[in-house]
C-alpha cells in the first residue's frame, strides 16, 4: 500500500472523528496537500506536507505511514510528524486563546429574567 485516499488517511489519523467529516473538511478547502486544495479522492503517500484545519488548530504534518483501520490514538500518532514551525505556530495560537478568552463563550441560550434585568440597569440612565 503506496497510496491512500486522503480523507481515509485523515479519518485514520484521528484528525476527524468521521470519513465524512474528513471529506467534507478536504471539500472545503481545510485540508491542503503542499499548500494546494485537493479533493477528497486524492492519493497521500509517505513524505507529503498536509496542511490541516480541525476544529480551531491548525496543523502541518508529514505523512510518515498509511493506514486504512482507524485504531488507538497512540497508533494514529505514529501516521505523522508534525512539522516544527507548524508545531510552533499551533502552541503560539492556543497561547493566544488561552490569554485572550472570548467572554462570550460561556454565555448558552437566551438570558434570564435575572440577566434581562442587569442589561436593562445597565442600559438606563440614573
Amino acid at each position: 500500500m503506496e497510496e491512500l485516499r486522503i480523507d481515509k488517511w485523515l479519518w485514520a489519523a484521528r484528525f476527524y472523528k468521521t470519513r465524512t467529516l474528513a471529506q467534507d473538511a478536504v471539500e472545503a478547502g481545510q485540508v491542503k496537500v503542499s499548500g494546494e486544495r485537493v479533493k477528497p479522492s486524492r492519493a497521500v503517500r509517505p513524505g507529503d506536507i498536509l496542511q490541516i484545519r480541525a476544529g480551531d488548530q491548525d496543523w502541518e504534518v508529514l505523512v510518515r505511514a498509511l493506514s486504512t483501520q482507524r485504531g488507538p490514538a497512540v497508533f494514529a500518532r505514529t501516521l505523522y510528524d508534525e512539522t516544527q514551525q507548524g508545531l510552533k505556530r499551533r502552541l503560539e495560537a492556543i497561547e493566544l486563546r488561552r490569554q485572550n478568552a472570548d467572554p462570550a463563550a460561556n454565555l448558552k441560550g437566551r438570558p434570564t429574567k435575572q440577566d434581562r434585568r442587569k442589561i436593562e440597569r445597565l442600559r438606563t440612565p440614573n
